[in-house]
């Protein structure tokens, strides 16, 4: 391999440490995979109100630095704490920003000050590196809307510091969707100053946007969604400035942690099994029926979706399915869903399981420990999303034998192969998805040794970080080589 690098990844969220969807995922993960490849990669995320109870309870690991940043921010210096912990299983530091003005509170996000907070946030993770611990990184990596600033003030204000002079920077795009829009005081507050970019409106700072204009580099999570977001419909108003950068652009497919998600030794699971022991499910199926109030039969396929409920999920085309599949005269399914979100969605999902008690159970919420036995107990697992930057839920039923129905958008579309890995659909209607739940039903009935066959696909099909890994490395050796002329 390459020599050795120098990785800050600055993230708002790392699993296991705080968790709200994928990027937590990811960030938990890969970083993982970069260091067993010999690179020497440290993260900083912030010291939210839960980071703070689990230090007090001994969780994790954690422990208080003797250490007290004082971050020079635009409007005047703010003092921080840090936290520190190694991502479990491995010897990469986890460090944590606390000041408790700005994180300790209930939740990661949603309050309006948040792109203060995360301003803050990217400034003092540099500062800690750099100034504090006295490790200048080879590349600085940002995820997502919440730590852009950290690579526009790195572009900009950090050039005229020569402990952060010619660092150069990678963005990783995991939802156009959210782009942490600010006012324009937020740049005196990160100590900026900058012209406006014509994706922002009047008095506005696009944070999203400010990083793929000023960062070395910029990819996203699956190579169809890299193409998705060139185009005015998916580039949520940014495809303009994207196809300015598009020789800078890059796909890479996440992976899954293989020893996070892992049919063969998951506890939560009522039966492990692997790929040469795929009779065993039968198991789980029965346990989640049993644990759902649901008739405990294995000729009845059980349909299964494990989703934040939003439009971007694929619920409204779902509904009408789901209470079809259930009236449907031609033979019975099942259906579970575990998630929480918006609440019309809810709402239609506790009137279909109501209306049909014996064949279908909504859970909403989410249970960390009902969901692998759903991805192992059910027989299809659907996710008709209306976009998908790259999708997990995918990747996890395939590992636990779970046939994924999805429609082709983004990393689905890179991920489940049709009729080899799952069902695919095209147009984002009820008739498609409908249809292409009738060709996995039909498969499943009439054909078990088609059916076994496609399950064995999608557990022994390379989904683990190391492609990726490798993927990310490339694209950092060509960040320095752009920054070192």
């Amino acid at each position: 391999m390459s020599s050795p690098l120098k990785v800050l990844f600055l993230s708002s969220e790392v699993a296991p440490f705080a968790k709200t969807g994928g990027l937590a995922d990811v960030c938990g993960a890969l970083p993982k995979a970069l260091s067993a490849l010999g690179h020497d990669v440290r993260v900083v995320m912030p010291a939210y109100g839960s980071i703070e109870a689990a230090l007090h309870m001994g969780s994790f690991g954690l422990r208080a630095l003797d250490l007290r940043l004082r971050v020079p921010m635009g409007t005047g210096p703010i003092e921080a704490g840090v936290l520190r912990a190694l991502l479990p299983g491995t010897r990469v530091p986890v460090s944590f920003i606390a000041e408790r003005h700005l994180f300790s509170r209930p939740l990661l996000y949603g309050y309006w000050d948040d792109p203060y907070r995360f301003a803050f946030f990217s400034r003092a993770a540099l500062d800690l590196t750099v100034a504090a611990d006295g490790w200048r990184p080879d590349i600085v990596h940002a995820h997502d809307w919440h730590a852009a600033p950290g690579i526009l003030w790195l572009a900009t204000a950090g050039q005229l510091d020569d402990r952060y002079r010619g660092i150069p920077s990678l963005f990783t795009i995991h939802n156009i969707q959210h782009q942490g829009h600010a006012p324009w005081h937020v740049l005196e507050y990160l100590g900026v100053s900058a012209d406006a970019l014509r994706e922002e409106g009047h008095g506005e700072v696009n944070f999203m946007a400010r990083a793929i204009h000023h960062a070395t580099q910029i990819n996203t999570v699956s190579p169809t969604y890299a193409r998705e977001i060139l185009t005015p419909e998916g580039g949520a108003g940014l495809s303009g400035l994207l196809q300015e950068r598009h020789l800078d652009l890059h796909g890479i497919l996440n992976g899954l942690d293989g020893e996070v998600f892992n049919p063969s030794i998951d506890r939560d699971l009522s039966r492990t099994f692997d790929a040469d022991s795929l009779p065993c499910r039968g198991e789980n199926k029965r346990a989640l029926q049993a644990r759902l109030g649901l008739p405990q039969r294995a000729d009845v396929p059980l349909l299964a979706m494990v989703s934040r409920l939003d439009r971007q999920k694929g619920l409204d085309i779902t509904g009408h399915v789901i209470h079809r599949l259930m009236n449907h005269h031609a033979g019975e399914v099942q259906f579970v869903v575990l998630g929480a979100g918006a609440a019309p969605y809810e709402e239609m999902l506790r009137h279909l399981s109501g209306y049909h008690p014996d064949k279908m159970a909504a859970v909403l919420s989410y249970d960390a420990g009902l969901a692998p036995l759903i991805y192992g107990g059910s027989d299809m697992f659907l996710m008709p999303s209306l976009f998908e930057p790259c999708g997990l839920g995918q990747l996890i039923a395939m590992r636990y034998g779970s046939v994924p129905v999805v429609r082709v958008t983004g990393g689905l579309a890179d991920t489940v192969r049709e009729g080899v890995t799952g069902f695919t659909f095209s147009d984002y209607s009820a008739d498609a998805l409908w249809h292409a739940l009738q060709q996995a039903i039909h498969i499943y009935r009439v054909d078990q040794k088609s059916w076994r066959a496609i399950q064995h696909h999608g557990m022994t099909a390379d989904t683990s970080w190391t492609t990726s890994a490798q993927g990310y490395q490339q694209l950092y050796e060509w960040a320095i080589a752009r920054a070192r002329g």
